[in-house]
């Protein structure tokens, strides 16, 4: 392996060695906690623009299972301690470098994670580049900023079968939806219609659907203004459920405003406590902005908190039959506890 450069935009170098692609990338960095779910990770549309540092030292150990992916890879690079050369698993296919190499995506292994990762909970998330050779100059990581990405991994309409009797028609809008949504839809009996992120209000309607997905995707929210507007027509028309920037969209369309967190929230082991009970779930996280709740007074009930923090994780929507949360429910890569949210979706339609 090459001797490569972790360069940070607040001017720290890390010296590493270079795996996947042979190039030179500009990204947001960005850690997530979780000690599993790499495969998932890499293929989570909503990391568009984002170079991705995982926290736990050893990872891919069990190798690539194409079968796992939620999505294409979108990230912009990958930051690791050390990455498994043999992986042990009977459904493994290949490496992490192989998987990075096939996408042209550039990874660095061999630099401190633990202090990296404690450097961004102290400064914020901040820009970087992963580089055979420390720049001159810091001028062009400053400059990066992460735009236009639900355009760039939103995908054409596609239609998914229900597994046995199609019992429900669901829309799920495309912001950068991961896979497992529309498997744990289609479990629960419904036919599920994917469609892009610019699709109409009225040409949802038209289809005469049971219900709205709104899906998780990347980037700051209050930049789809077009996505907002049509969530707004939508909305007490047909139930809707929305899940991540689905979440945070369906809040701004209500007229409440969102935030960008110091460092977000990306792992599998985010606890999210009931208000309105006695419950907190464990729950699989993936986003750097959150909805500010006194903005929806009057407007939106907030139905979930983060026990760490106390951000909103979740709304109910009274009189207009729709809800979202924060959190992922369909994470195959984390705990289960939320699954029940898909059953409330199809008690409501």
């Amino acid at each position: 392996m090459k001797k490569g450069y972790l360069v940070l935009a607040n001017g720290k170098i890390y010296e590493g060695k270079l795996f996947g692609a042979e190039c030179d990338t500009l990204g947001e960095l960005v850690f997530t906690t979780g000690m599993c779910g790499y495969i998932e990770t890499l293929t989570d549309p909503s990391y568009c623009g984002q170079i991705v540092m995982q926290t736990f030292p050893a990872i891919g150990n069990y190798g690539i299972i194409e079968d796992d992916f939620e999505g294409e890879c979108a990230v912009k690079g990958y930051v690791v301690r050390e990455w498994c050369e043999h992986p042990s698993n009977f459904r493994s296919q290949y490496d992490v470098d192989k998987f990075l190499k096939d996408r042209g995506i550039c990874g660095i292994c061999g630099v401190p994670t633990r202090e990296i990762t404690r450097i961004i909970r102290e400064e914020g998330v901040m820009n970087a580049a992963i580089c055979s050779e420390v720049p001159e100059s810091l001028e062009e990581i400053f400059g990066y900023s992460v735009k236009g990405t639900v355009e760039e991994v939103s995908r054409e309409k596609e239609v998914f079968p229900a597994i046995g009797k199609e019992l429900h028609k669901v829309t799920l809008i495309d912001y950068g939806a991961k896979q497992n949504i529309v498997r744990e839809l289609q479990k629960r009996g419904c036919t599920v219609t994917k469609v892009p992120y610019d699709t109409t209000a009225e040409a949802i309607l038209a289809e005469k659907p049971d219900g709205i997905m709104l899906s998780n995707g990347p980037g700051d929210p209050s930049d789809n203004v077009g996505c907002i507007e049509e969530i707004r027509k939508l909305m007490g028309k047909v139930p809707i459920f929305g899940i991540c920037l689905g979440h945070q969209l369906m809040a701004l369309a209500n007229g409440g405003k969102t935030v960008k967190l110091k460092y977000g929230h990306r792992g599998c082991n985010q606890p999210v406590k009931d208000v309105k009970g006695t419950r907190t779930y464990i729950t699989s996280q993936n986003h750097g902005y959150a909805v500010v709740s006194e903005s929806l007074e009057g407007k939106g009930e907030v139905r979930y908190i983060n026990a760490n923090d106390g951000t909103c994780e979740g709304i109910d929507y009274p009189g207009q039959n729709a809800f979202s949360v924060q959190f992922h429910p369909e994470a195959c890569s984390g705990p289960l506890d939320t699954e029940f949210l898909f059953d409330r979706f199809i008690e409501m339609m």
